[in-house]
């Protein structure tokens, strides 16, 4: 390849870079990116298609999260039942990006859990990084999806989250859906308690119940809600397992981290080289591979 024909190249790539975030992958073919399927949904063809659809991707590594994933969660925290007729939503994650976390919630599907409470819980759980999508073929509060969020996390770095930081972070979904379906306070509200509460614990660094009471008691006393003794005492309980797991977490979030820190260079090329062959190759040019490009960037920044 002349050298005219790399500079042009190269120029092209600072262009990209200039525009496109460090981290970017296009989703088109499913490269770094885990679908989580509720069982209900992946058992069914008509219901499968349509959150395909949505998600709009393919060849992406697939989950199937059960009704006996989801009991094993509930039934300590609502000792609520699921059949498996009865698990519907669908989570997507992209860990291409080391971009701060983003969450993009169906809200025409999913009825109760909002992108803040997805992201306050995952955030308990050290989870920090990546893009999520969340969805449902039909109708559905959608906190059976934080499960699936979180495996497909699992699926994708091939690092288990421990049991009780798990169990941590849906028992704070858990707790805030019960808190939104019993007071009427909008659920971004209560999320922003439950994330300025948990602020507060983790500046006290405190498992003490007591500490943590008068804590809540006083961000709730900054909100026009009106909520029960039974309610405060969900909320203490949730923050207090999170306090006192928040070691586990950090490590999780640590080896997300290394996980993004050892593929997203490469895959960032990958992108690059990809968009550029497609440029090239509607001209019939010639092909370029990314140790080329790779090479060339790196005498550029040294």
């Amino acid at each position: 390849m002349s050298g005219k024909t790399i500079g042009a190249i190269l120029l092209m790539v600072i262009a990209i870079l200039i525009i496109v975030p460090i981290g970017f992958s296009g989703q088109a073919d499913g490269n770094n990116v885990v679908v989580t399927y509720g069982e209900t949904t992946y058992n069914n063809a008509d219901y499968k298609s349509i959150v395909d659809n949505y998600f709009g991707v393919s060849n992406a590594k697939e989950s199937v999260i059960t009704a006996s994933d989801v009991n094993e969660i509930s039934s300590g925290i609502s000792q609520r039942y699921y059949n498996s007729n009865q698990i519907f939503s669908c989570a997507m994650l992209d860990l291409s990006s080391n971009n701060n976390i983003r969450i993009d919630v169906d809200t025409s599907r999913i009825t109760t859990v909002t992108p803040s409470m997805y992201k306050s819980a995952l955030e308990s759980a050290g989870i920090t990084k990546g893009y999520v999508k969340i969805t449902s073929p039909v109708s559905a509060t959608g906190e059976s999806a934080l499960a699936g969020v979180m495996k497909s996390y699992e699926t994708s770095t091939g690092k288990e989250i421990p049991t009780e930081v798990k169990d941590a972070a849906n028992n704070e979904i858990y707790t805030e859906t019960s808190i939104v379906n019993n007071t009427g306070a909008s659920a971004d509200d209560v999320a922003k308690i439950m994330s300025e509460i948990k602020e507060e614990v983790a500046k006290q660094n405190t498992t003490d119940r007591q500490t943590i009471i008068n804590i809540v008691n006083n961000v709730i006393n900054n909100y026009n809600i009106n909520i029960s003794d039974n309610d405060i005492d969900n909320i203490v309980t949730s923050v207090q397992q999170t306090q006192a797991v928040q070691d586990k977490a950090v490590d999780y979030q640590n080896q997300i981290s290394d996980y993004i820190n050892s593929s997203e260079g490469q895959s960032f090329i990958d992108s690059i080289i990809n968009f550029i062959n497609s440029f090239l190759n509607g001209g019939n040019s010639v092909k370029i591979d990314s140790s080329e490009l790779s090479s060339n960037i790196n005498n550029l920044s040294n």
